[in-house]
């Protein structure tokens, strides 16, 4: 008797191969859901931001090691290693800022009546501000948060403060923005680069459509950051945006202002 084929589902080869792709999108749908199905995980508040941000010991212990050393051999390798250690310390800040917003949120959401754990912080998994915000809920007793990493070349390895049964892996895109976006009740953008701008110019597009019906609460964080980085308001005096579009987002500077924020406005939303 000949050998047997495998089945088409547990056939390696072909699962990989282009042929394929629809089924490995649709698994990264179900997947997802089927574990947030089994967690009773329902509401999430969802933090973008730079994988490249250091939190604030770390990016002194950087600056004073980079200052040693250009005073040691000021060659312009050091001097150039010594300002970008200057920039990273200053963009410290918001690590250390999202991991105390992060935690305050944990903290509140724990402690509601009638509910366990009713919003789960939810990063893109990696380091940097993700990092700080898996962080912060583990800062609190029996915090949980959620982890959406993406396999990208450079950046993006999984850190190590994500709740272990919510560490999710994507390979496309397109399947992890829905998962950001789909349980989402808040959205928080800390200062990033082109991933943080590209998911926050989608979610404001798919506000601005109504594409999104929910009420959702989207909150700029850093305003020194963002004033210097997107000009709005050119924006509006060119007509490619209307000033009503400016309400679909609203401006912090402080852990504890953007919490009570948050707070008020998912507490009027959704409690």
């Amino acid at each position: 008797m000949g050998k047997k084929s495998p089945k088409a589902y547990k056939n390696s080869e072909f699962l990989g191969s282009r042929d394929a792709r629809t089924i490995r999108i649709l698994a990264e749908y179900l997947e997802p859901e089927s574990r947030f199905r089994r967690l009773n995980v329902k509401d999430t508040i969802v933090f973008y931001g730079s994988a490249r941000v250091m939190d604030g010991e770390m990016a002194r212990k950087n600056y004073d090691l980079c200052q040693t050393q250009m005073a040691q051999h000021p060659t312009v390798e050091n001097q150039q290693k010594f300002h970008d250690a200057e920039i990273r310390l200053k963009m410290s800040r918001y690590y250390d800022e999202a991991r105390e917003l992060a935690r305050l949120l944990t903290q509140w959401s724990i402690g509601l009546k009638n509910s366990h754990h009713r919003f789960l912080i939810c990063s893109g998994g990696g380091p940097g501000i993700m990092e700080a915000v898996n962080r912060g809920a583990a800062d609190v007793p029996g915090g949980k948060s959620i982890g959406l990493n993406i396999s990208i070349p450079e950046e993006q390895s999984p850190n190590d403060f994500i709740t272990p049964e919510l560490n999710f892996e994507f390979h496309y895109f397109f399947m992890r923005k829905f998962w950001f976006v789909y349980l989402a009740k808040a959205l928080v953008i800390f200062p990033g680069g082109f991933g943080t701008m590209d998911e926050f110019w989608e979610v404001l597009t798919l506000l601005q459509t109504g594409k999104i019906q929910k009420k959702m609460s989207v909150v700029l964080y850093g305003e020194e950051y963002w004033s210097k980085v997107i000009n709005f308001q050119s924006m509006v005096d060119h007509l490619v945006i209307s000033h009503e579009d400016l309400k679909l987002f609203h401006i912090c500077n402080t852990p504890q202002e953007a919490f009570e924020y948050l707070r008020d406005r998912l507490t009027e939303a959704f409690l």
